[in-house]
């Protein structure tokens, strides 16, 4: 750590080799850590918000919705009650459902990384709390389905949204018990407070929409500040 207790982005110098390879099952947030989703879900929150005769011109005042629970988000940033929130995820989805969902792109990298994890032994899972609907059509889409053994979300019902729910999912669905050898990697607190919750370790990634001061504050175990030092590190 630094002197300020912060974590240094993680090279391949940074752990032994016995430490590198100890991890056995990566799962793997979606927006933010594996694709650029921006566009997609910016424009669907709009459209959303203008439901409720909010008009939002500069896309960017709404990346804070990359990542989070969506009912959360309207709550926080627009000081929505619970029932319009839900109620706007039905809108937001209108949008998303039709056109949204393939407004986005696969991080560079990326699928170097993956072929390179699977290659070695590793087993990949998708944790995201974006519904497990669109996860699934998002990677085969961009064809990343295949290097993973499973691909978990949330339910459309909104009762399995928070991360720390959809990673005992992704463990159960799975029958993975040994916590030791599962490590959650994501770009926003969420993934890591979700991590720490269910108990296992974490990296934030520093190329999503999380920066250094939001991931280290959750506690993140490791950092890695490009899809390079990530596949290093794992």
């Amino acid at each position: 750590a630094y002197g300020d207790g912060s974590l240094p982005s993680v090279s391949v110098a940074f752990l032994s080799m016995e430490e590198r390879m100890e991890k056995e099952y990566l799962l793997f947030d979606l927006d933010g850590t594996l694709t650029d989703p921006k566009e997609g879900i910016t424009k669907s929150v709009r459209h959303a918000l203008k439901a409720y005769n909010i008009e939002v011109e500069d896309l960017d005042t709404l990346c804070c919705f990359i990542g989070p629970p969506l009912k959360d988000s309207f709550i926080e940033y627009y000081g929505f009650s619970e029932e319009d929130a839900v109620n706007a995820i039905g809108v937001y989805r209108e949008y998303f459902s039709d056109r949204g969902i393939f407004e986005n792109e696969v991080y560079e990298g990326i699928e170097e990384m993956l072929k390179a994890l699977t290659s070695s032994g590793k087993k990949l899972f998708v944790a995201s709390s974006k519904p497990e609907v669109f996860v699934r059509k998002i990677m085969e889409h961009f064809g990343l389905d295949s290097y993973f053994t499973f691909m978990g979300g949330a339910d459309l019902g909104e009762t399995r949204v928070k991360k720390a729910d959809v990673i005992r999912y992704v463990l159960a669905e799975n029958g993975i018990t040994d916590l030791e050898k599962v490590i959650m990697i994501g770009d926003r607190k969420h993934d890591i407070l979700g991590a720490r919750e269910v108990g296992v370790d974490s990296v934030g990634v520093l190329y999503g929409y999380g920066d250094r001061e939001e991931l280290t504050g959750a506690q993140a175990d490791f950092l890695a500040e490009t899809v390079f030092d990530l596949q290093n590190l794992l």
